[in-house]
Parts: structure tokens; sequence; C-alpha cells
């Protein structure tokens, strides 16, 4: 929580040295060369050039760039061979420096490459959705991008919207903010018009708006003052995490940590070994480092990168635009969709069936109030008021004079309309919440009675009758007035006008996609506002059963422990309010469920923030979209089984390149450790193993937008480190003993030493990598399944590469020598039974696995 004074900030430029809350508006006016009714489009772009030249600019994309390049080269191992290259250059190894130095450039700039290109198309799509604001300019309402606007400027702000400056008020209508970004309290904070005398707390200035915070309620204009890096949120930015660590992420952080240790532990063995049988220090320790850069995974980053960022193009033409790349691998392990149903289970498309008084007609006055409400109420935009005003009805003689706006605690709207016959009052809202405020029930002849509880209890069973039909349901009450301004306090004994009927029906499309999602092994939840009634008649339609509904008022009267013990039984959720939401999303994160959320209304921001996968869409106000790792273009439940499966898709290659990785590198490792031991000379000089690295390099980038089996997407992929320690083991002794065959052939059979002995290992060591990439990435018979054909072209290239190498120009310098059609012979059979071997270990390793999965 932060309380800081104002008298500690001042505004972005060095002349406004006044206070944002305590100085008086004509002086921020001059200040700021305004007179307070907004720029002109040519002012705001010279403000925006300027503070643009004075350094006041998002991070430019050469410091993204460079900042990615040197990324690739942050390895401790990396470094760690850099200063040993540099090292051998210095004592004369000239030839020798030149070719590692410039394999380990070139895998860097191939890891940089596809990472950069990524980062870039990722970029292209957040820009669909970057926020916007409303500022007035040339005498006109425009939207811009948040990012343009400029002090001066006047921001025209309701529910729903982003501050996108620090800003003073200059007229508000019962203008809430939720300001628990920077002060904690969650309860939100009433703004208005004003003057503070002398330093306040930032949680007391009610005439100043935050960048960042969000408007819950009403309406407001206000002057930006400061902008970017010299607003209070700017100056934190760096200290608040706006993200946490996915899943995917963590498991990523624990398998480096492992990754290192086994490695430092073997390099310093083959390290102390070489130097103990006397071989050369400074080639000895280029060895053991060349080998721990090769055993690192090191375009496991680029990997994860460029399949995430493939499966964020692929979901894009699906009309998903992702935010945060790693989500990606969030939503691919979600078991959980929480979603209201407007929109996602219905059309979305508000339908007015409607209008009828206290005793069931329809009355063409309550359709007239309607659209008064509708059309006269500027608060956020809603598809209930969209709809009312699609039949245009005679309003002439009506005026607007002001309005109450909706909030989620009230649950109503209330405009004041003036007329030659008297002001009136118009609230609409939710049946209850209407109806407290009611004093009065017009009766068929539009008369005024008094609201007893017989009276009630009639209305309320004509309530529950047309939700049972399936109707959403609203309450009009209206009430005469002398007032010509009203507040919130004024909403008191009005008269009950009638129910106003509104449909949305389902989706034609909505069961198909449930049982899809059910197939994927996802549970869907509907969360919605209505009432029980209208909610048990969805259920009924979409074939669940009644008493899987449980609604707000019950959730209430359920201890936390008994509530998570029957949060994953229950599959709609009925009369929720917002503060419910995030409960019911935690409960089922604490019942194991990985949860996603869909929402796209203020009241949907907390649950967003707390799912797993927080979803939101295109016309979503700007804070759910802020909020949400991914922006749905099209509002629907399909699409969202299409991310799930590129989620799981994206998770499935990037455990394949870490079985890869693993499997075939680990065993060099332990080869390399007995070939110490055993030969009186070094298997692999350190060119060599980098050259091996970098070959095999190729072909494993492709892994990233390969193919996957149906079978390894059906269910949610979960990160076991257990997993990938049997799998090193099982496989890494496998690889080591044909490399010890290899070895044994070699040098006992065919009696090869120095250069000939090497040139053999490194074939083997090469064509068992690009194998091991082959029989990996599925988890069936590898002959069953079809590779991309980026990965088939490149494993085929690699392969070709290696053999023409030994018979090259660059043989000599690489330190590899002809080899014989028997040697190459001998080579070959241990390849075919390295492929039949490790193809039927590896289908009975996955299966043992799938089966202690499910004991």
């Amino acid at each position: 929580m932060i309380q800081s004074t104002f008298s500690s900030m001042r505004l972005a430029d060095p002349q406004l040295e006044i206070g944002l809350g305590e100085a008086a508006l004509p002086e921020l006016f001059e200040q700021l060369a305004t007179d307070g009714g907004g720029l002109d489009g040519r002012q705001a772009a010279s403000r925006l050039q300027s503070l643009r030249r004075n350094g006041h600019r998002p991070a430019g994309s050469l410091r993204k760039i460079l900042a990615i390049l040197v990324n690739q080269f942050r390895s401790p191992l990396v470094l760690l061979l850099l200063v040993a290259v540099v090292l051998s250059a210095f004592l004369g190894e000239v030839s020798d420096t030149l070719i590692i130095g410039c394999i380990i450039l070139a895998s860097g700039l191939l890891s940089f490459w596809q990472e950069f290109k990524a980062g870039r198309a990722v970029e292209k799509l957040q820009k669909l959705i970057s926020q916007k604001s409303r500022v007035f300019r040339d005498n006109a309402e425009l939207i811009v991008d948040a990012a343009d606007v400029v002090p001066g400027d006047l921001v025209l702000l309701r529910a729903g919207d982003i501050i996108p400056a620090d800003c003073r008020i200059i007229d508000s209508n019962e203008l809430h903010v939720n300001e628990s970004s920077l002060t904690g309290e969650s309860f939100p904070a009433e703004k208005m018009a004003g003057q503070l005398t002398g330093q306040t707390a930032l949680s007391d200035s009610f005439n100043c708006l935050w960048q960042g915070t969000s408007v819950i309620s009403g309406t407001g204009r206000a002057l930006v003052v400061r902008t970017g890096v010299h607003t209070v949120f700017g100056k934190l930015r760096e200290s608040l995490s706006e993200t946490s660590e996915t899943a995917f992420e963590h498991g990523i952080r624990g398998f480096g940590y492992f990754l290192l240790q086994i490695t430092t532990v073997l390099t310093l063995v083959i390290l102390a070994v070489n130097v103990y049988f006397g071989k050369p220090l400074i080639d000895s320790v280029l060895f053991s480092l060349a080998l721990a850069v090769g055993m690192a995974p090191e375009l496991l980053p680029a990997i994860m990168t460029v399949s995430m960022s493939s499966a964020a193009a692929r979901m894009m033409q699906r009309k998903v635009i992702v935010k945060k790349l790693s989500s990606i691998f969030n939503l691919g392990e979600v078991t959980v969709l929480c979603t209201d149903k407007t929109g996602t289970v219905t059309e979305g498309i508000v339908r007015v069936c409607d209008a009828v008084d206290a005793e069931g007609n329809s009355r063409k006055q309550l359709h007239l109030y309607a659209y008064l409400n509708a059309l006269m109420q500027q608060g956020f935009a809603n598809p209930i008021d969209q709809a009312l005003i699609q039949v245009p009805m005679n309003v002439q003689g009506y005026m607007r004079l002001n309005e109450v706006p909706y909030d989620f605690i009230r649950k109503r709207l209330t405009v004041l309309a003036g007329h030659q016959d008297g002001n009136l009052m118009i609230s609409k809202g939710a049946f209850e919440n209407i109806l407290e405020v009611c004093s009065k029930v017009l009766d068929g002849k539009g008369c005024g009675v008094d609201l007893d509880q017989a009276r009630r209890l009639l209305l309320f069973q004509r309530y529950q009758a047309y939700s049972e039909q399936g109707y959403r349901v609203l309450g009009i009450a209206i009430r005469q007035t002398t007032l010509a301004h009203i507040a919130r306090g004024d909403e008191s004994e009005m008269s009950f006008a009638g129910y106003l009927l509104l449909e949305d029906p389902l989706k034609a499309s909505s069961l198909g996609s449930m049982h899809r999602l059910m197939g994927l092994g996802v549970s869907v939840k509907i969360i919605t506002g209505d009432n029980r009634f209208a909610a048990m008649h969805i259920a009924q339609k979409l074939g669940i059963a009644s008493d899987r509904v449980l609604t707000g008022a019950e959730l209430d009267e359920l201890s936390p422990e008994a509530f998570q013990q029957r949060a994953l039984g229950i599959a709609v959720y009925a009369q929720i309010e917002p503060h419910q939401k995030v409960r019911i999303v935690k409960a089922l994160r604490q019942a194991g469920a990985v949860t996603a959320y869909i929402g796209d209304g203020i009241n949907d921001v907390a649950a967003i923030n707390a799912a797993d996968a927080g979803i939101s869409t295109h016309n979503a106000v700007d804070v759910a979209k802020q909020a949400a790792d991914f922006v749905l273009m099209e509002k629907d439940l399909s699409v969202l089984a299409d991310g799930i499966l590129e989620g799981r898709k994206s998770f499935a290659n990037s455990m394949k390149y870490i079985f890869i990785s693993t499997g075939a590198t680990f065993g060099n490792m332990f080869s390399v450790a007995g070939a110490s031991l055993l030969l009186p000379f070094l298997p692999m000089l350190p060119k060599q193993i980098l050259l091996t690295n970098f070959i095999t390099d190729f072909p494993a980038l492709a892994i990233a937008s390969d193919a996957v089996d149906p079978g390894q997407s059906a269910r949610p992929g979960k990160w076991s480190m257990a997993l990938i320690r049997r799998f090193m083991v099982v496989f890494g002794l496998h690889s080591s003993f044909f490399d010890f065959v290899t070895f044994y052939v070699l040098y006992y059979k065919l009696h090869l030493t120095g250069a000939a002995f090497r040139t053999g290992w490194f074939l083997e060591s090469v064509i068992t990598e690009l194998l091991i990439l082959l029989i990996v990435r599925t988890q069936g018979p590898f002959l069953n399944s079809k590779p991309s054909k980026v990965l088939i072209w490149l494993t085929l290239g690699a392969l070709i590469f290696t053999l023409l190498l030994p018979i090259s120009p660059l043989a000599g310098v690489m330190g590899l020598a002809f080899m014989s059609g028997e040697e190459l012979s001998w080579i070959g059979g241990i390849l075919i039974a390295y492929i039949i071997t490790a193809d039927f270990l590896k289908v009975s390793f996955f299966r043992r696995g799938k089966k202690r999965a499910r004991q």
C-alpha cells in the first residue's frame, strides 16, 4: 500500500511546480496552456512529439532487440566457455579459438533470430487490443491510444475505463474508482471536483485520478496533468509486479537448477579425470566446458518462444489474441472453464420480447419508459440498452436532466427526464433491487396503490413464472418529482410500473461445444447474475441436472471448507455477486482444478485476475481486457476449445525438446566420463562437441511447429520433474550403452585412434541425436506418426551435411578424417540397432508412465 503525499509529486515538465490536488484549476489551466476545453490536434501532436524527444517514450525497438541478443549469451556456461576460448587464444590456439568462437556466435544468432521473429509476431497481435482513451480534441470526442494522451488533454471517463494518466477532475457524476492497485483499499473511492487544502494522502485525494486505476461506476471529465514515467504508477512500475509466474515457468526454472547441478558435477569430474591422466590443461578445460554447453538445452527458451508464438499466430486465425505468451501453457492445462452465459452459451444478442404491467398486460407506456431510460443513460454501453433503443419511439418533449449511473451494488439505473407535465424519474434494473425502492404499484389503469406484502408476493410469483419460461426479467419503476437533480438517496417512494421481458436464446453450437470441451477433459461452469429459475432453464437446455445449480445466497451459507468440497460438482452458479465470482474461482483452484475464467465486465475483473488463465473479449471494458491473458474476438466456447488444444500442443512440443536434450546429451556426458577413464586421448575435440550441438540445433528448432499426436493433446499436460528424471536416466543409459559399443568397435575392433576415432564417434553422436529427435517426438511407434515437413527436411539436411563433412575441405580444420566403407558399415549397424531399441524403449516408457498416472 502506498501512502505518499503530494508535496513530493510534481508535474511532468520542470516549470510545472504545482501540486496536483491542491492547485486551483485556473492555475493548472494556465500552466498547461489550456482552457480546460480540450486541445486541438496540432497542440496534441506537438506535445506528444516533445515528450518523445525528451525521452518520455516506451522502450525503443533497438533496446529490445539488443536485450534479446544479449540474453542468448548470458548463460553461465557460455560465459565460462568464452573465457576459456579467450585464454586459449592467448596461448596461441588461434584456429581452434576462431572455430569455437564462430560456432558459439552462430548458435546464439540462430536462437536470437527465432526469438526475435516470435516477439515481433506477438507485438503485432497485441497492437490489436491496445488500450484506448476518449479525449475531447478539436471540439469533438475522439478515441486515441492511451499512450498518445498528453498533458492538457481533456479525458472523458465512464464505467470500465482505465485512467490513462494522472488527472485532475473537472466535473463528475457519481464517479467511483478502484484504486486498490495503489492504495490497497478494495472499496471504490468516490471522486468529485474540488480543491485540497495542503498536503493530502493519496488515498484521500478525492479530486485526483491516477494512471492505472479504473472507473467502477459513474462518469466524469478530467484534465491530464502527468503522463508516462512522471505518474505515480510510472514511478512505481519497476517495483510493482503485474504478472505472476505460471506453473510451466516455475517448472522450467526448477528444471534449469536441476540441470545446472548435474552439469557442474559431471563437468568437474571429467575435468579432474583428464587432468589426472596428464592430458593438456587447456584442452581439458575447453573439452569440459564444451561438454557442459553441449549438454545444456540452450535452445529451450527459443523453442518455447517459437512454439508459443506459433500457437499465438494459429489462435489469432481462430480469433483469439494472446497477451502473455507463457499463459498459453496455462490454457493447455485448464481442467475447468468458468463463463457467464451471455454471448458464450447464448447468442449474446438481447431481444426485447415485451414490457408488461403488474397484471401481465403488455403496455406501450412501459416500452416508452424503458426506451427513455436506455437512451438517456451515459454510462457504459451494454447489450440491453442497445436492444431497447433499436426500435425508435416518439420522445418529443422529453429532455435528459441527469442520472444515477448503474453500479453492481444497487443493480439499477435511474434517469431524470424533464417534461412539460413535470420531471419523471425512471429506474430500470434487477427485479428485486427495483422492488426494494418501491412503495406503490401501478394497477391496470396506471393508478398507484400501496405495495403491501400480499401484492409483493404476487409480483414475485409473476417474476418467477416469467423466469422459468427462460426470460431475463428486469423491473421498471417511476416517480413524478419536482427535483432538477437526483442522487442515490432519491431512489425511494417509487411506483413499480412493470416487467421488462428479455430473451437471449441458446446458441445452436453451445451443446456441441460443451461436449467437445468435456471430451478434452474440461468441465464448464456457468456463472450468472440471473436468478435461479432462469439459470435452471438454461441448465435444462444444456442437459445439466437442476441439483447442480447453486445460488449466491446458498453459497454465502457454506463455509470455505464445505464449498471447496462441493465446488467441482456444481455446474451452474446463479444470482452471483462480483465478490462471489472470485470465491468460486479460488475454491476451484484449491480443489485442484486449473481454472480459466471468461468475463467482459467490471464485475469480472477480480475473477479474471484470480484464474490460472484469464480471458476477456474484444468488446469488454478496458480494465477487463487489461487483466486478461487472452482476448476473444468472438465470444464462443468452441473458440476456447481450439485455444486449449493449441496450449496443449505448445506444451507437448516444448516437452519433446526437453526429453530429446536430456536423453541424448546426458547419455553423451556419461559416455565421455567413461571414455576419459578408458582412452589415452580425448574422444572428441571441443570444437567437434560444439559443432555436434550446432548441427542438431537446426532441426530441433522445427520441433516448435511440429505436429502433435491426438493422444498427447486429449488431456491436459502436466509438468513433472520426476518424469523428466526417469526419462533422463533410462534414455541416458540407453544412449551411453550404444556410445560404449561404438567406442569398443572403433578402438578395439577397428583399432582407430586420434582423428579417425573422433570422426567415428562424431558421426555416431550427431546421427543418434538426429534420430532421437524423430523417435521421441511421438509417444507411439515413430513410423506411425508423420513429422512436420520442416522437421523432415531440416533433419535430412543436417544428416547429409554430417555425412559429407569428413570428406569436405573443412574436414582437416575440424579434426575429422576419411572413413572406409567397413568403418561406416559398423557405424550404420550400430545406428539401426539404436533406432529399433530406442523406439521400443520409448513406447514402453510412456505406456508405463500412463499406467502409473492412472494409479
